[in-house]
Protein backbone atom coordinates (compact mmCIF):
# COMPACT_ATOMS: atom_id res chain seq x y z
CA UNK A 1 0.00 0.00 0.00
CA UNK A 2 1.23 3.53 -1.21
CA UNK A 3 1.82 5.09 2.85
CA UNK A 4 1.23 8.20 1.00
CA UNK A 5 -2.49 7.75 0.11
CA UNK A 6 -3.29 6.16 3.96
CA UNK A 7 -5.08 8.90 5.96
CA UNK A 8 -3.38 9.99 9.81
CA UNK A 9 -5.99 8.66 12.86
CA UNK A 10 -8.62 10.73 13.07
CA UNK A 11 -9.73 11.53 16.58
CA UNK A 12 -12.59 13.68 18.14
CA UNK A 13 -12.39 14.94 21.26
CA UNK A 14 -15.31 15.34 23.06
CA UNK A 15 -15.40 17.55 26.39
CA UNK A 16 -17.91 18.21 28.65
CA UNK A 17 -17.92 22.00 28.31
CA UNK A 18 -16.90 23.86 32.09
CA UNK A 19 -13.19 24.88 31.94
CA UNK A 20 -11.90 22.17 34.15
CA UNK A 21 -12.54 19.63 31.64
CA UNK A 22 -11.99 21.67 28.61
CA UNK A 23 -8.55 22.78 29.56
CA UNK A 24 -7.36 18.87 30.43
CA UNK A 25 -8.68 17.15 27.00
CA UNK A 26 -7.31 20.70 24.94
CA UNK A 27 -3.72 19.97 26.43
CA UNK A 28 -4.21 15.89 25.75
CA UNK A 29 -5.36 16.68 22.05
CA UNK A 30 -2.25 18.90 21.72
CA UNK A 31 -0.06 15.65 22.73
CA UNK A 32 -1.76 13.46 20.07
CA UNK A 33 -1.44 16.58 17.49
CA UNK A 34 2.43 15.95 18.09
CA UNK A 35 2.37 12.73 17.38
CA UNK A 36 1.01 12.85 13.82
CA UNK A 37 -2.62 12.73 14.50
CA UNK A 38 -5.50 14.34 13.04
CA UNK A 39 -7.54 15.85 16.05
CA UNK A 40 -10.45 17.90 15.76
CA UNK A 41 -12.12 19.45 19.06
CA UNK A 42 -15.91 19.91 19.97
CA UNK A 43 -16.56 23.39 21.01
CA UNK A 44 -19.97 24.55 22.43
CA UNK A 45 -21.47 27.93 21.50
CA UNK A 46 -24.67 27.88 23.26
CA UNK A 47 -27.61 28.85 21.69
CA UNK A 48 -26.54 30.93 18.21
CA UNK A 49 -23.47 30.10 15.92
CA UNK A 50 -21.38 31.83 15.96
CA UNK A 51 -17.82 31.84 13.63
CA UNK A 52 -14.86 30.35 15.55
CA UNK A 53 -11.24 29.78 14.87
CA UNK A 54 -8.64 26.82 14.75
CA UNK A 55 -6.41 26.47 17.12
CA UNK A 56 -3.21 26.35 15.73
CA UNK A 57 -3.13 22.48 14.52
CA UNK A 58 -6.44 21.57 16.27
CA UNK A 59 -9.78 21.86 14.13
CA UNK A 60 -12.60 22.84 15.97
CA UNK A 61 -15.94 21.85 15.38
CA UNK A 62 -18.58 24.26 17.07
CA UNK A 63 -21.90 22.60 18.32
CA UNK A 64 -24.63 25.11 19.21
CA UNK A 65 -28.03 24.52 21.02
CA UNK A 66 -30.61 25.13 17.79
CA UNK A 67 -33.47 23.21 19.48
CA UNK A 68 -35.49 25.64 20.55
CA UNK A 69 -35.21 29.47 21.44
CA UNK A 70 -35.22 29.49 24.91
CA UNK A 71 -31.77 30.14 26.52
CA UNK A 72 -31.34 26.18 28.48
CA UNK A 73 -27.99 28.15 30.54
CA UNK A 74 -30.76 29.36 32.55
CA UNK A 75 -32.48 26.24 33.67
CA UNK A 76 -31.89 24.19 36.11
CA UNK A 77 -28.90 21.57 36.08
CA UNK A 78 -31.07 18.65 35.59
CA UNK A 79 -32.59 20.55 32.35
CA UNK A 80 -29.36 21.94 31.22
CA UNK A 81 -27.90 18.22 31.23
CA UNK A 82 -31.26 16.61 29.93
CA UNK A 83 -31.10 19.70 26.77
CA UNK A 84 -27.15 18.82 26.58
CA UNK A 85 -27.65 15.63 25.72
CA UNK A 86 -30.27 15.90 23.29
CA UNK A 87 -28.35 18.11 21.15
CA UNK A 88 -24.89 16.01 20.98
CA UNK A 89 -26.75 13.42 20.55
CA UNK A 90 -27.98 14.90 17.76
CA UNK A 91 -25.20 16.72 16.20
CA UNK A 92 -22.16 14.62 16.97
CA UNK A 93 -22.99 12.08 14.35
CA UNK A 94 -23.33 14.81 11.93
CA UNK A 95 -19.59 16.02 12.73
CA UNK A 96 -18.53 12.09 12.33
CA UNK A 97 -19.52 11.85 8.79
CA UNK A 98 -18.58 15.23 7.73
CA UNK A 99 -15.00 14.80 9.04
CA UNK A 100 -15.27 10.97 7.07
CA UNK A 101 -14.52 8.92 10.30
CA UNK A 102 -16.75 5.64 9.54
CA UNK A 103 -14.29 2.90 9.02
CA UNK A 104 -14.62 2.45 5.71
CA UNK A 105 -12.81 5.62 5.51
CA UNK A 106 -10.55 5.88 8.16
CA UNK A 107 -10.29 2.03 10.26
CA UNK A 108 -8.51 4.11 13.14
CA UNK A 109 -11.24 6.77 13.70
CA UNK A 110 -11.82 7.28 17.71
CA UNK A 111 -13.54 9.42 19.74
CA UNK A 112 -12.16 11.12 22.69
CA UNK A 113 -15.16 11.62 25.11
CA UNK A 114 -15.34 12.78 28.60
CA UNK A 115 -16.70 10.46 31.62
CA UNK A 116 -18.84 13.24 32.66
CA UNK A 117 -20.68 11.99 29.45
CA UNK A 118 -20.97 8.23 29.38
CA UNK A 119 -23.51 7.84 26.61
CA UNK A 120 -21.44 9.27 23.82
CA UNK A 121 -20.34 5.43 23.70
CA UNK A 122 -23.29 4.61 22.36
CA UNK A 123 -23.03 6.99 19.52
CA UNK A 124 -19.86 5.39 19.10
CA UNK A 125 -20.99 1.69 18.57
CA UNK A 126 -24.27 3.41 16.38
CA UNK A 127 -20.87 5.09 14.49
CA UNK A 128 -18.48 1.86 14.41
CA UNK A 129 -15.65 3.41 15.62
CA UNK A 130 -13.24 3.21 18.49
CA UNK A 131 -14.24 5.31 22.12
CA UNK A 132 -11.70 6.28 24.45
CA UNK A 133 -12.73 7.34 28.12
CA UNK A 134 -10.91 10.46 29.55
CA UNK A 135 -11.50 10.99 33.46
CA UNK A 136 -10.19 14.72 33.96
CA UNK A 137 -10.02 13.86 37.31
CA UNK A 138 -7.39 12.48 39.76
CA UNK A 139 -7.24 8.89 39.82
CA UNK A 140 -7.85 9.05 43.73
CA UNK A 141 -10.89 11.12 43.16
CA UNK A 142 -12.24 9.44 40.37
CA UNK A 143 -11.82 6.09 42.53
CA UNK A 144 -14.34 7.61 45.43
CA UNK A 145 -16.85 7.80 42.77
CA UNK A 146 -16.22 4.49 41.21
CA UNK A 147 -16.60 3.11 44.63
CA UNK A 148 -20.40 4.70 44.82
CA UNK A 149 -21.05 3.36 41.61
CA UNK A 150 -20.36 -0.22 42.34
CA UNK A 151 -21.73 0.15 45.85
CA UNK A 152 -18.50 -0.43 47.84
CA UNK A 153 -19.21 2.72 49.72
CA UNK A 154 -22.33 3.49 50.38
CA UNK A 155 -24.08 6.85 50.54
CA UNK A 156 -25.17 9.30 52.48
CA UNK A 157 -21.54 8.35 54.31
CA UNK A 158 -22.16 8.29 58.04
CA UNK A 159 -19.07 6.17 59.45
CA UNK A 160 -16.64 9.00 60.70
CA UNK A 161 -13.67 7.41 58.76
CA UNK A 162 -14.10 5.30 55.30
CA UNK A 163 -11.35 2.80 53.88
CA UNK A 164 -11.29 1.58 49.98
CA UNK A 165 -8.38 0.10 48.42
CA UNK A 166 -5.80 2.06 46.74
CA UNK A 167 -6.58 5.03 49.42
CA UNK A 168 -5.50 5.99 52.94
CA UNK A 169 -8.03 5.70 55.21
CA UNK A 170 -9.98 8.73 55.37
CA UNK A 171 -12.24 10.82 57.41
CA UNK A 172 -15.55 11.35 55.78
CA UNK A 173 -14.82 15.35 55.42
CA UNK A 174 -12.09 14.66 53.26
CA UNK A 175 -14.16 12.58 50.24
CA UNK A 176 -15.36 15.10 47.08
CA UNK A 177 -18.39 17.52 48.39
CA UNK A 178 -20.50 15.35 45.78
CA UNK A 179 -20.33 12.10 47.91
CA UNK A 180 -19.70 13.84 52.19
CA UNK A 181 -23.07 15.91 51.27
CA UNK A 182 -25.23 14.61 48.70
CA UNK A 183 -28.31 16.12 49.44
CA UNK A 184 -26.61 19.55 48.70
CA UNK A 185 -25.87 18.14 45.26
CA UNK A 186 -27.88 15.28 44.19
CA UNK A 187 -28.04 15.52 40.63
CA UNK A 188 -24.19 16.43 40.51
CA UNK A 189 -23.57 13.22 42.48
CA UNK A 190 -25.33 10.83 40.06
CA UNK A 191 -23.45 12.43 37.41
CA UNK A 192 -19.95 11.94 38.34
CA UNK A 193 -20.78 8.36 39.63
CA UNK A 194 -22.58 7.28 36.38
CA UNK A 195 -19.25 8.34 34.32
CA UNK A 196 -18.05 4.61 34.81
CA UNK A 197 -21.13 3.09 33.08
CA UNK A 198 -19.33 3.01 30.12
CA UNK A 199 -15.96 2.43 32.32
CA UNK A 200 -15.53 -1.15 31.41
CA UNK A 201 -16.82 -0.93 27.97
CA UNK A 202 -15.10 1.69 26.30
CA UNK A 203 -11.80 0.59 23.55
CA UNK A 204 -9.65 2.79 26.28
CA UNK A 205 -9.74 4.54 29.16
CA UNK A 206 -7.89 7.08 30.37
CA UNK A 207 -6.90 9.27 33.64
CA UNK A 208 -5.47 12.52 33.43
CA UNK A 209 -3.07 11.91 37.03
CA UNK A 210 0.94 11.49 37.72
CA UNK A 211 2.21 7.75 38.88
CA UNK A 212 4.38 9.25 41.19
CA UNK A 213 1.62 10.52 42.72
CA UNK A 214 -1.22 8.55 42.77
CA UNK A 215 1.11 5.18 42.22
CA UNK A 216 -0.87 3.14 44.69
CA UNK A 217 -4.22 3.70 43.49
CA UNK A 218 -3.26 3.88 39.66
CA UNK A 219 -1.93 0.35 40.31
CA UNK A 220 -5.71 -0.59 42.32
CA UNK A 221 -7.40 0.81 39.59
CA UNK A 222 -5.56 -0.59 36.84
CA UNK A 223 -6.47 -3.93 38.31
CA UNK A 224 -10.45 -2.80 37.32
CA UNK A 225 -9.96 -2.88 33.75
CA UNK A 226 -6.60 -1.70 31.77
CA UNK A 227 -6.46 1.92 31.87
CA UNK A 228 -3.59 4.55 30.61
CA UNK A 229 -2.24 7.01 32.33
CA UNK A 230 -1.72 10.74 30.87
CA UNK A 231 0.84 12.66 32.34
CA UNK A 232 0.12 16.40 31.49
CA UNK A 233 2.68 18.63 29.82
CA UNK A 234 1.65 22.27 29.99
CA UNK A 235 2.64 24.46 27.48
Amino acid sequence: MNQENVSPPQVLVLPFPTQGHINPMLQFAKRLVSKGLDISLVTFCGNKPMAIQDYSSIKLEPVFDDLGADNFLEKSADDYLERFKAFVTLRLPQIMVKLGMSKSENPASCLVYDSLVPWALDIVEEQGVYGAEFFTMSCAVSTVYYNVYEGLLKVPVVEPCVSMAGLPLLEARDLPSFVYDIKAYPIFTQVLTNQFSSFKKADWVFFNTFTSLENEVINWMSKQRPIKVWVPKWE
